[in-house]
């Protein structure tokens, strides 16, 4: 995923900030200074990764990162130009898996990051995140985080509503006329910015299609079943009977991720469905506000519910970095305990390492449980065999909210894209 996902993490910044920044320009977060004591950085991580570089410039006197944050959707079209026109930063956001243009595979495959299997923190990789941080038994990514894709809500606003958080199908729909009878939408949906479109299937296809199923990837990949002849089919029936049912506020297409944030911070809708790195984000537009993940029901056994939850995005590090040495003191510093920490407490995250000393913010109780019981499944895109599905998915969503398309040409066309990549 932006995940996708996505995880992912936004603040849009503009293009031409996030290309002066990794060619030598300034930003907010910029230091400037030059030579060998200045480090060059660009990341998704908005509202987190200032409280690390802030850390790291303490334990490293004399030591200046010049950094950018920007939406995922910018970020992935702009870092491959980047590394291709050698005007990329020493250390990058990079994505597990293979699931998007800035993913592990697809930037480690034409040496555009530095092996990282040599650094003190590589081997303790829990085996499930090493899985998605490794290209071809070599670790390029260094993922900090656990993150789960559910439903987040307002506390605040559930109390105002007399409502509770539901954990069937059948109590999510009538949550959801409920919530809308109220004049207060359940959920907040941001689908103007294209990565946000997946969350909700995401959320559904976890318990939809791996709940009887946990292989479903494998047979995919030897060609033995389709999205179209799967219960993904399911999962996105059920993602628009949610629509229909009223379940997000008025036009989806026309609201961004930071203005879906607004709505669920200051009570306009009773939560949103999203990664739990929105906690931190939430937070931010409402410091009184309490915020608690759970899981989105998708059938009306809540002992079957399934969550998305894996590796979020990490660090790499630049094959051609101008400063390799303090671009791998950065990263190793982020998979210390003490940068770890400030990471996933900020995103409201879990931590990729054990060991670190972290008490889970009570927000992401259930997350734990989910994860601690293996009632969990990776972010799907993590898995396929190339990028083009999961954009195929996500310009295919938007096509679907807005009527230009339907569910069944969505699923072939992500069937076309699959076969043609593996």
């Amino acid at each position: 995923m932006k995940t996708r996902i996505p995880t992912v993490l936004p603040a849009v910044v503009t293009a031409a900030a996030l290309l002066a920044a990794c060619s030598g320009g300034t930003k907010a977060g910029d230091s400037g200074g030059g030579g060998s004591k200045t480090l060059t950085l660009a990341s998704v991580d908005q509202g987190s990764v200032e409280g690390v570089v802030k850390a790291f410039e303490k334990a490293n006197p004399g030591v200046k990162v010049r950094y950018t944050t920007s939406g995922a959707d910018q970020y992935q079209q702009q870092i491959r130009t980047q590394l291709s026109s050698g005007t990329a930063p020493d250390v990058m956001s990079v994505w597990p898996g293979n699931g998007n243009p800035a993913a592990t595979y697809v930037l480690a495959k034409p040496g555009y990051l530095r092996d990282l299997s040599d650094q003190p923190w590589a081997a303790g990789m829990p085996d499930a995140i090493k899985s998605v941080a490794q290209y071809e038994g070599k670790t390029y990514n260094a993922i900090f985080g656990q993150n789960g894709i559910g439903a987040v809500y307002n506390q605040q606003a559930l109390e105002k509503a007399g409502l509770r958080p539901p954990d069937t199908w059948k109590d999510l729909l009538a949550f959801c006329r409920a919530a809308k009878a109220k004049g207060t939408p359940a959920f907040a949906l941001g689908n103007q910015d294209n990565w946000v479109t997946q969350l909700v299937q995401y959320a559904l296809v976890a318990t939809t299609v791996y709940g009887d199923d946990r292989d479903f990837d494998k047979k995919m990949q030897a060609g033995q079943i389709t999205f179209a002849q799967s219960p993904w089919s399911t999962a996105l029936d059920k993602y628009l009977t949610m629509e229909k049912t009223g379940c997000f506020q008025k036009n989806p297409l026309g609201t961004n991720y930071e203005a879906s944030q607004g709505l669920a911070a200051t009570g306009k809708t009773l939560g949103i469905v999203q990664g739990n790195w929105v906690i931190a984000l939430l937070k931010g537009k409402n410091p009184k506000g309490t915020f608690t993940f759970k899981a989105l029901p998708a059938t009306d056994d809540p002992s079957a519910t399934i969550v998305p939850a894996a590796a979020g995005a990490g660090y790499g590090v630049n094959a051609k970095a101008k400063n390799k040495d303090l671009a791998l003191k950065f990263v190793n510093f982020v998979m210390s305990p003490e940068g770890m920490n400030l990471f996933v407490e900020k995103q409201g995250g879990l931590p990729s390492l054990p060991d670190t000393g972290y008490a889970v913010d009570p927000s992401l109780t259930e997350l734990s449980k989910f994860i601690g019981e293996d009632r969990t499944v990776p972010f799907m895109d993590q898995l396929w065999p190339n990028p083009k599905v999961q954009q195929t998915m996500l310009s295919g969503l938007q096509e679907i909210f807005s009527g230009q398309s339907t569910p069944e040409k969505l699923l072939k066309e992500m069937d076309t894209d699959y076969k043609a990549g593996s």
